[in-house]
């Protein structure tokens, strides 16, 4: 009777704990997603900063490029981010 007692509370704790677990999951996904779009913004942001810079100077190309690299490194930090939130939703 003791052994079918322990067992029972085993089992309801491990699914009582489920739950909570899960939920840590989807906080740490959320914040590795949350993450990787600030990091994105900031690429784009500092791709801006310097396009302006080269175009006020008179590099039309040059500014353009710049643009283009921020986008480009922006993309770059939005599949990190997501691919970090697959991992944490995974664990």
């Amino acid at each position: 009777m003791h052994k079918i007692m322990v067992a029972t509370i085993a089992v309801i704790g491990m699914f009582s704990g489920m739950p909570q677990m899960a939920q840590a999951d989807d906080a740490k996904a959320k914040m590795e997603s949350m993450k990787g779009e600030v990091k994105a913004k900031g690429q784009e942001a500092k791709g801006e900063t310097k396009a302006l810079i080269e175009e006020a100077q008179g590099n039309k190309i040059s500014g353009t490029m710049e643009r283009a690299k921020g986008k480009t490194k922006a993309a770059g930090e939005r599949i990190k981010g997501k691919a970090k939130e697959l991992k944490a939703k995974t664990e």
